[in-house]
């Protein structure tokens, strides 16, 4: 070998352990600044509510301030860009959902990151689960009543939808039910509610959170959550199952991303903060009254989980039809 490869090797090294040295640097002193989570959607959406909630304990724990941005638009990946192509130093982070990381590369037929490889796993925070809400104008007071109105008015229900769970779960729905219905898609789930409310649109399938306020005014009506079973969060309503529509299983997950190549101390710190967070069982009540079955686990978990997902979402998005847009 000769000398000039030699050099060329030490100082290949050098540089190696210049920037191993200073990841580490990075890793001890973090955090020493703002933190910015990134949501895939707008103000007032579930994901927007229960992150705020756990930002301000987080923000807390680690002693500096927690920036909310709030990137709806392109079906979340607007965010999801953002966040992967923001510096690895743990000050840009992604607070998501299946939308961005389960049923987007399915969705979409150009996707501009890659819900693996773009992305570091910190933590799982729980379930949105998601329930089915139709105007009180429809004559429908069960999903058994709203399928019988479907085939004997073909083309004159509508469903909007703010979020992936929501594009799916009607798509779903209007397949194993065997109903013609018209999709009306919106850049997140207040302004796809407000049409619903407004009687513009007959239904929609939103997370329990932001839909339950409505329902107990009495501007909606709710028939069953998406969920195999009935979800503790609200007993009284049916599973889709249970209700009469054949394999309806779909949940909305939540989870804090990284950009690939944050240091591993980092995101060790993140998890341990936001699992301290989550598994409080005074936090774990709070966000159950608002909807969300809250939970975590360790970055790995939530790694083999996004994969799992993605089999998952692309079998569900397969059987119900939908086409990549």
């Amino acid at each position: 070998m000769s000398s000039f490869v030699l050099r060329g090797l030490r100082a290949a090294a050098l540089l190696l352990a210049g920037f191993a040295a200073t990841a580490a640097a990075q890793a001890q002193n973090y955090p020493n600044r703002n933190i910015t989570l990134v949501l895939p959607f707008a103000a007032g959406s579930g994901t927007d509510t229960t992150t705020r909630i756990i930002s301000q304990h987080l923000s807390q724990a680690l002693g500096v301030g927690i920036v909310i941005e709030n990137k709806a638009g392109a079906n979340g990946m607007l965010a999801a860009t953002f966040v992967a192509r923001a510096a690895p130093d743990g000050y840009t982070l992604l607070v998501t959902t299946n939308t961005t990381h389960s049923a987007n590369p399915y969705l979409l037929k150009s996707l501009t990151y890659d819900p693996v490889k773009d992305f570091a796993p910190i933590a799982r925070t729980g379930d949105l689960p998601f329930m089915l809400v139709v105007h009180p104008d429809v004559p429908a007071k069960s999903v058994a009543e709203l399928v019988a109105y479907g085939k004997a008015n073909p083309g004159k229900l509508s469903y909007a939808s703010g979020s992936s769970s929501a594009i799916v779960s009607g798509a779903t729905f209007a397949h194993n039910a065997g109903i013609d219905m018209l999709h009306v898609p919106y850049k997140s789930s207040p302004p796809a509610l407000n049409d619903v409310m407004g009687g513009r649109v007959s239904m929609m399938f939103v997370d329990i959170l932001t839909g339950l306020p409505h329902v107990n005014g009495g501007a909606l009506r709710s028939l069953a959550v998406t969920t195999k079973d009935r979800s503790p969060l609200v007993p009284n309503l049916p599973s889709m199952q249970e209700a009469g529509v054949p394999d309806f299983d779909i949940t909305s997950w939540q989870g804090y991303f990284a950009p690939a190549g944050t240091p591993k101390e980092i995101v060790v710190r993140l998890n341990a903060e936001i699992r301290k967070i989550v598994e409080k069982p005074e936090i774990k009540a709070q966000l159950a009254t608002l909807g969300m079955d809250a939970f975590s686990g360790t970055p790995e978990e939530l790694g083999t989980f996004v994969k799992d997902q993605l089999v998952l979402w692309e079998k569900l998005i397969k059987n119900a039809n939908i086409e990549a847009q």
